[in-house]
């Protein structure tokens, strides 16, 4: 019994040798590469405009409260409504199309919604403006209609937009 337990114990230890060599061979990403300027304090997000040929009622409000989140939440940056915030950021959805992106027996097999935000932010510490383009493409069976690829894929698109523009933002790439 004791020969039994020994054995257990060793076969614990190695694999959780195992899993510790495999982890430490793992890069996990996470958001701790924000850069903001000591000196940038305050920060204003207007409302993200949707000026694209079509219109999806619900991407530019879900989109502006979900990046003010994720501003408040994993930033120091303090929320202003004023437009004297250190920094001023403005948005505008440019394009929301689909096009056909697969085919299979000479019929459409796979449509990709593009979806492009144009950002300016505006350093009021510093005077300096700064506009970035974020285009994000995706993927649905060209089987649904707009309608319901947009309500399997709201999810998707709201966190892929909101992670793009952010990292665009905030991150030093």
């Amino acid at each position: 019994m004791l020969a039994s337990l020994h054995r257990r114990q060793s076969v614990l230890m190695i694999l959780i040798g195992l899993v510790t060599i495999f982890l430490s061979g793992c890069k996990i990403y996470t958001f701790k590469d924000i850069s903001i300027p000591a000196e940038i304090k305050t920060v204003k997000l207007r409302l993200i405009e949707n000026r694209a040929r079509y219109i999806n009622p619900l991407l530019a409000p879900t989109l502006t409260n979900r990046l003010q989140e994720k501003i408040v939440g994993q930033t120091k940056l303090n929320r202003v409504e004023g437009d004297d915030a250190d920094w001023l950021i403005t948005g505008t959805i440019t394009d929301y199309s689909v096009t056909t992106s697969g085919i299979a027996n000479q019929a459409a097999s796979l449509n990709q919604l593009n979806v492009t935000v144009q950002i300016k932010l505006k350093d009021n510490v510093n005077q300096k403006e700064e506009e970035y383009s974020v285009n994000k493409m995706f993927s649905f069976a060209a089987s649904l209609s707009l309608d319901q690829a947009e309500a399997s894929l709201n999810e998707e698109i709201i966190k892929g937009l909101t992670d793009e523009v952010f990292n665009r933002l905030f991150s030093n790439w």
